[in-house]
C-alpha cells in the first residue's frame, strides 16, 4: 500500500475557512512510472494519461474540491486572469482568480511555486517561477496585476513559496548569475561562490518589493532534490532524476461559505 496523499500547507491559512491550497509531493498517487504510487500531477510523456486524471481528482478531493484551472507554462512573465470554470486552457505562468469553486494548479518538478492570497478581496493567484520566470518577474509582475485586476493592497497579502530545488543543489551557469546581475541589484545575495543560486529568496524578495510585509510571506524551504522519506525523494525533481520525472501542483483556491 502506498503513502497517504498529504499536501504541504503555510501556516495559519487554515484560519481562513473560505480558502483552500496546498503543496503536492510524490506520495499519494497511483502513477509507477518513476518508482510507483507516486502522486505525478502532470500529462508527462511517460505516464499514463487515466492514472494521471485519478492522481489529478484525489488532489482536488484532498484540497476540498472545485473545477481544477492550469496553464501551458513557458517560463514567462504572463498572468492570467481566470473568471469561468469554462475559459480554455491558456499560456502563461501565472493564474489569478476571485470565483469561488476553482482551483488553479502550478506545475512544479524544481521551479518555485508561488501563491498569493488577498484576504481582503478574496482573490488567489499561482505562479511557477523558475530562473527564467524569476529574472522575469513573474511574481512581482503577478502582484501588481493582482492589484490593477482585482483592487488588491499589497498589505491584504499574504503568500507562500513553496518546494522547490534549494541553494544547496543549484548550480548554475556564468550566463544566469550574469541575467541575476543585469535584473537585480542584491543579485550577488542571491548567489554563493560556487555559483549556486537561491530561487526561493530571490521570489521571496520580489513579494517584499511588491509590497507584501515580510511578516506575511511564508517559505517552505525543502529543496526538491535533497528532501527525503524514508530515504526516497519527498518530491518530484527534474534536475535530479535526469528529466525522467513527474510534476508536483500547488493549488490555490476559493469557496463558498455556508
Amino acid at each position: 500500500m502506498g503513502a497517504e496523499l498529504s499536501l504541504v500547507r503555510a501556516p495559519g491559512w487554515d484560519r481562513y475557512g473560505w480558502l483552500r491550497h496546498g503543496f503536492s509531493t510524490r506520495a499519494g498517487g497511483v502513477s509507477t512510472v518513476y518508482g510507483g504510487a507516486d502522486l505525478n500531477l502532470g500529462f508527462t510523456k511517460d505516464d499514463d494519461r487515466a492514472l494521471v486524471e485519478e492522481n489529478r481528482r484525489r488532489l482536488v478531493v484532498e484540497t476540498g474540491g472545485g473545477s481544477l484551472m492550469t496553464m501551458r507554462q513557458i517560463h514567462s512573465s504572463l498572468s492570467r486572469r481566470v473568471d469561468d470554470a469554462g475559459d480554455p486552457v491558456c499560456e502563461g505562468d501565472g493564474l489569478m482568480t476571485n470565483v469561488s469553486g476553482l482551483l488553479l494548479g502550478v506545475l512544479t518538478a524544481d521551479c518555485v511555486p508561488v501563491l498569493v492570497v488577498d484576504t481582503a478581496k478574496r482573490v488567489v493567484a499561482g505562479f511557477h517561477a523558475g530562473w527564467r520566470g524569476t529574472v522575469a518577474r513573474i511574481v512581482e509582475q503577478g502582484v501588481a496585476r493582482m492589484t490593477a485586476e482585482y483592487g488588491s493592497k499589497p498589505e491584504d497579502l499574504i503568500a507562500a513559496v513553496g518546494p522547490a530545488i534549494g541553494v544547496c543543489c543549484y548550480e548554475v551557469g556564468e550566463e544566469v548569475r550574469e541575467r541575476f546581475g543585469t535584473e537585480f541589484d542584491y543579485a550577488a545575495e542571491l548567489f554563493t561562490p560556487e555559483r549556486h543560486v537561491d530561487l526561493a529568496e530571490a521570489n521571496r524578495r520580489q513579494l517584499l518589493a511588491a509590497g507584501l510585509p515580510p511578516g506575511a510571506v511564508h517559505v517552505v524551504g525543502e529543496c526538491t532534490v535533497c528532501t527525503l522519506v524514508d530515504g526516497r525523494r519527498k518530491y518530484f525533481s527534474h534536475r535530479a532524476e535526469h528529466g525522467f520525472t513527474g510534476r508536483m501542483m500547488s493549488v490555490v483556491g476559493v469557496v463558498e461559505q455556508e
